[in-house]
């Protein structure tokens, strides 16, 4: 039997959504800095929200309340995809740099939908 998860920081999907940040704050560095207070601060935001709300989720005691967490992280992956459709429309990111980026959003995603569907089985 698998070892009980006891933080946070053990679970898949945050240590995903971690590089995922770190690669956002990379990639952002690169965007005009006319948007810094634009799109390349949404990106940012959104893609931190996602390990904060894994956390917080992850540190709640009741069941709905570890889902509605998971949900907001979610929407933030929902989020991210928009202004990722909206860099590549607005020529700062390449189609190359698109499609791996929203790749990694939708394996994000997946494990978040795995976190929810485990937390619902518990219930």
């Amino acid at each position: 039997m698998p070892e009980k998860i006891k933080d946070f920081y053990e679970l898949d999907a945050w240590k995903k959504a971690r590089k995922f940040v770190l690669e956002m704050y990379s990639l952002t560095k690169k965007f005009p800095k006319e948007e810094l207070y634009g799109i390349t601060s949404q990106l940012r935001r959104a893609a931190f929200s996602i390990t904060a709300n894994i956390a917080e989720g992850f540190s709640r005691y009741h069941y709905n309340d570890k889902i509605r967490f998971y949900h907001n992280a979610r929407g933030s992956v929902s989020e991210i995809q928009n202004f990722l459709f909206l860099a590549k429309d607005l020529s700062f990111l390449m189609e190359s740099d698109f499609k791996r980026l929203f790749d990694f959003t939708e394996d994000i995603n997946k494990l978040i939908k795995g976190l929810i569907r485990s937390i619902e089985r518990q219930k």
